[in-house]
């Protein structure tokens, strides 16, 4: 057997003193974790499928000098299959079954691990009023129309105070549109994937039922295979869930069709040269929902979170107080070029500083500008966002309104 290493969540921890790395799935096919010496890393890299066992233990101490103990290997890569992290057929079989059981389920079921909403729908209801309750009177309780939004997913505990803000200003088209097209980042996608789902999603208030008609439409003009490649991502990425609770909140518990969508990464646009305008599967997707939203009254939402610096996201350096108001700077610049309406100049600013910042929310916010075309935008709330206990990693968020 040539092991080959899955896609996989790789976290480095502190173990009793000593530097680990916590390896686990992803798709939570297996809730098994585990935990290798961080010198191991190396051998992680070399499961690409071309070697066996023998062929390893050479490879790395040919490498790294480093010889491993009898029958360490071999458990080591037990450990590994009984926790599907390598791509092989137990991991098949185990991603077959799970993804019939989430499409043969009523609907697509709140996952509540990330938002953090209570399990009623009148404490939950409580909780979001809660943030709303909380903001300032607006300066104007006159809104122009609002066509696109720019939602977080980031925890509400973090996020809650921009959520309130942009979905207080986009209460009125959220109450009055009869379609949400929900652009959401996923976090384990390809490059330049769209992923569909017919499935519904559910939030606290009941069910918010997926079109249909338009997915499947969409499907057959980017082709189904890569349209459903990766659904079962639907199950477990939150950036949906987060936005569509909310939306399913300011209409009172009222559902409204969706059409939910996750983005991959555009990691190959940023590192070339290939214009993410000329990618077949995006002008096709733009295409076909401009017709749709030429019919109805449309809100398209981008659940997509800004930048996530320092060492929780493999940064070498933390951030300080200047490091912080240089983040924040950074930030503004990229903001105006989403005021502006400008897919272009929003995606060329990522792209010429490397996407140093991971702006996860790439994907969507250009998807969501070149949807709305001529479009302004206006804030609706800003916040740096802690993302380690010792202050110096952050994440980004903003709201937006798109008029």
């Amino acid at each position: 057997m040539n092991p080959k290493l899955r896609e996989i969540e790789i976290h480095p921890i502190q173990h009793q003193g000593q530097e680990m790395l916590l390896l686990r799935d992803p798709l939570h096919l297996s809730d098994k974790q585990i935990a290798v010496p961080r010198p191991l890393g190396l051998l992680l890299a070399l499961m690409d499928g071309t070697r066996d066992s023998d062929a390893l233990e050479a490879a790395l101490r040919v490498r790294a000098g480093v010889r491993l103990a009898a029958g360490l290997l071999e458990k080591l890569l037990e450990d590994m299959d009984a926790a599907l992290l390598l791509e092989n057929e137990r991991f098949q079989e185990a991603r077959s079954a799970a993804l019939r059981s989430y499409r043969q389920a009523p609907y697509r079921p709140l996952t509540l691990d990330v938002g953090g909403l209570p399990p009623t729908p009148k404490l939950a209801r409580a909780e979001l009023q809660g943030y709303l309750d909380a903001l300032p009177s607006p300066d104007s309780l006159g809104f122009p129309l609002v066509r696109g939004l720019i939602s977080p997913h980031i925890d509400y505990q973090r996020g809650g105070a921009v959520y309130a803000e942009v979905w207080r200003a986009g209460t009125k088209a959220a109450c009055e549109a009869e379609l949400v097209i929900m652009l959401g980042t996923d976090h384990q996608g390809s490059a330049g994937t769209l992923t569909l789902t017919e499935q519904s999603y559910a939030t606290p208030w009941g069910v918010l039922p997926t079109d249909l008609d338009i997915v499947r439409a969409l499907a057959a003009d980017l082709g189904e295979e890569s349209s459903f490649a990766e659904e079962l991502h639907h199950r477990g990425e939150h950036s949906i869930e987060l936005a569509a609770s909310w939306l399913h909140f300011v209409r009172g518990g009222e559902p409204v069709p969706m059409v939910p969508i996750l983005c991959g990464h555009f990691g190959a646009f940023v590192e070339g040269h290939a214009d993410p305008a000329e990618h077949e599967p995006l002008a096709v997707a733009v295409r076909a929902l401009r017709e749709v939203m030429d019919s109805r009254r449309t809100l398209v939402v981008a659940a997509a979170d800004l930048a996530h610096v320092g060492p929780a996201f493999g940064d070498s350096y933390g951030l300080d107080l200047i490091g912080k108001a240089q983040l924040r700077s950074a930030d503004e610049r990229l903001l105006e070029t989403i005021y502006a309406g400008d897919a272009r100049a929003f995606f060329e600013l990522l792209r010429a500083e490397g996407d140093r910042r991971h702006v996860c929310g790439l994907p969507p916010i250009y998807l969501t500008l070149r949807l709305l075309g001529e479009v302004r935008g206006r804030p609706a709330g800003y916040a740096l966002c802690a993302a380690d206990t010792s202050g110096t990693s952050a994440v980004t968020i903003a709201g937006v309104t798109l008029h």
